[in-house]
């Protein structure tokens, strides 16, 4: 019996990256793009919520228009998490995709993010693309914060910069995974960061979109992560959501490890994406996922489900809110919601393996 279709997809373009980052080493193990997927192999993809195109760095693809093009045939919604660092080639998409989202990845003012995403300049090239940006009318644009050892403080004064311009501030926290090639990525000073989060929870619940009160509570999710403990909410990688790597293979996340476990769907220069989706190599796939132990806070898989088992995050996000109001700090009680998940998924403690 075939399984219900996916909502959300991240199509990770290309290995390729200008950058030097110190929490991920794709740039050091690129791709070679004569061997990178094309728009003609997404063809077969379903109808979808939502599209992220990432990398490496997605805009060193000199097709990406092509790729956006037929994209836009199964989703309403494509974001593009960037650099910045081709500003050139971000404002000529845009000019053709008005409706495209972008999110450029800023680690911190201008010192902290040139020295943790390794070229000078960064910061600047990626601020005066948002500016443009936000100069010609585009709405769904913003800052990609990820948060290691030494910039939570930063991640507070690029919120503040955030809401200055009234643009988008996503969240993460550095994780390890055969994507990012790294293992040694661990917060080594969770009070601090875990209290700067704090303050931003603090800062979200006071604004009026309620979209920035459930972010407050995926903010949430990530000091849960932080400090090690189990996912809020289950990962249902490979079911609600998957990913493509830039050689054709669909995965059900990026967080995986092959110390762990490291399994692929099928590969879509192979098979058209339905026929993959509804495999038995897929249902093998998920049965990974239902006892993965990792504990992953990305928002790749946490949006979806967030979005699937919503009461959770929104009665938090009322109470909060309403706590806020009255001058009240936010009660991070950070529960697992049990909704059916394998008690196994998301302890470390349980052997898993192929």
């Amino acid at each position: 019996m075939a399984i219900p279709n996916p909502t959300d997809a991240s199509i990770i373009l290309t290995y390729r990256c200008p950058m030097r980052c110190k929490m991920c080493n794709i740039w050091k193990n690129p791709t070679d793009k004569k061997e990178e997927i094309q728009a003609a192999d997404l063809k077969s993809l379903p109808r979808l919520k939502f599209i992220n195109l990432t990398g490496g760095e997605p805009f060193i693809r000199e097709d990406l228009a092509e790729i956006v093009e037929e994209c836009y045939k199964h989703t309403d919604r494509i974001v593009i998490s960037t650099s910045g660092w081709f500003d050139d080639r971000v404002i000529a998409l845009a000019q053709r995709f008005p409706n495209i989202g972008i999110r450029i990845s800023i680690e911190g003012l201008q010192a902290k993010n040139d020295e943790l995403r390794g070229r000078e300049g960064g910061f600047e090239k990626g601020y005066r693309t948002l500016l443009k940006l936000k100069e010609m009318g585009l709405k769904d644009i913003g800052f990609g914060c990820t948060v290691s050892n030494n910039n939570s403080s930063d991640m507070l004064e690029l919120y503040k910069l955030s809401r200055k311009l009234n643009l988008e501030f996503a969240t993460a926290a550095f994780h390890n995974s055969y994507y990012f090639h790294k293992d040694d990525n661990v917060i080594t000073n969770r009070d601090n960061v875990c209290r700067d989060f704090e303050q931003l929870i603090e800062w979200q619940l006071k604004e009026h979109h309620p979209k920035s009160w459930f972010r407050a509570w995926f903010n949430m999710g990530l000091i849960n992560y932080i400090e090690g403990n189990r996912r809020m909410l289950p990962c249902e990688a490979g079911t609600a959501n998957f990913f493509i790597d830039p050689w054709g293979e669909v995965y059900p996340c990026n967080g995986m490890e092959e110390k762990f476990w490291k399994m692929s769907m099928g590969n879509i220069h192979e098979n058209d994406f339905t026929t993959i989706w509804n495999s038995p190599q897929a249902q093998r796939v998920r049965e990974m996922v239902r006892r993965c132990p990792k504990n992953c806070w990305m928002v790749g898989t946490a949006s979806p489900v967030m979005h699937k088992y919503i009461k959770h995050p929104l009665k938090w996000a009322i109470k909060n809110k309403l706590r806020s109001i009255i001058g009240k700090p936010a009660c991070l009680d950070k529960k697992w919601c049990d909704v059916g998940q394998d008690p196994a998924q998301g302890n470390m403690q349980s052997n898993v393996s192929e």
